[in-house]
């Protein structure tokens, strides 16, 4: 009994509730088959799917998922998009929907007991193959971490620079030009440096041309300071919108009314 005692205090120790583990990670933490066994018949770990656990189902949050997707299965996935603009309060938009959208960019798949959970929450990922080199996704390029519990845990997110550039791969077809314009007003302390070399990282030109165009009807300060020469945008007229007007500085069209 007194060794059961141990075991679990030591699994409160590294382990909060909410947090989904492995197996495997369980056992490189030195905890035997049989301390697994021991703890998930007393309830103190909980089987979600093979070789899954969480200690307190109830306390399961979309924030607990990516630091366990990140941290305890090392994938690759960030949290991006709107989701990593929402986090560092670049965002004002408020979703009618009741599920809440975590955006998440990376080549891993998101597991299928991610998908099974109970959850007023889903996950939508998104490949980075569409907006960075291969290098520049391998390094993580332009991500920053953020707390998100109390223990000095931390999650990995995408930079407001990377961010906003992920927001716009969804432009017009899941993001309206108005929602993209809303949040460019907000996006007032951006940094012309990040700014510089996330734009010549991305090899998006549709994205690329609809950034300048969305920061040049703000007329930023930070807008002055990128040079312009090392940035790609190719050639061509782009059709973004039906039905839209030409913007003939960028080759795009876009809405009327904007």
């Amino acid at each position: 009994m007194a060794t059961n005692v141990i075991r679990r205090k030591e699994l409160y120790e590294i382990m909060p509730e909410g947090l989904i583990t492995t197996h495997k990670w369980l056992m490189e933490n030195n905890f035997t088959r049989h301390a697994i066994d021991n703890l998930v018949k007393s309830n103190q770990l909980e089987s979600i799917s093979k070789g899954v656990y969480v200690r307190n189902i109830s306390k399961i949050s979309w924030q607990s998922i990516v630091f366990s997707l990140q941290s305890i299965l090392k994938t690759d996935l960030v949290v991006g998009g709107l989701t990593a603009l929402e986090m560092q309060g670049l965002s004002h938009y408020l979703s009618l929907s009741e599920n809440k959208i975590v955006y998440l960019f990376g080549n891993d798949l998101i597991p299928e007991w991610v998908k099974n959970l109970d959850m007023n929450v889903k996950f939508v990922r998104h490949t980075s193959n569409n907006l960075f080199t291969k290098q520049d996704q391998e390094m993580h390029q332009f991500t920053l971490k953020r707390d998100w519990d109390n223990d000095d845990r931390k999650v990995i997110i995408s930079s407001p620079e990377r961010a906003y550039l992920e927001v716009l791969l969804e432009v017009p077809q899941k993001t309206t030009f108005e929602h993209a314009d809303q949040l460019m007003q907000g996006l007032t302390t951006l940094s012309p440096r990040n700014l510089q070399k996330a734009l010549q990282s991305c090899k998006n030109i549709k994205v690329k041309r609809l950034f300048f165009w969305f920061a040049e009807r703000q007329n930023y300060v930070w807008l002055d300071k990128l040079n312009k020469e090392t940035i790609s945008l190719g050639s061509g007229n782009r059709m973004i919108i039906k039905g839209g007007k030409l913007n003939t500085k960028y080759k795009i069209t876009v809405p009327e009314w904007l």
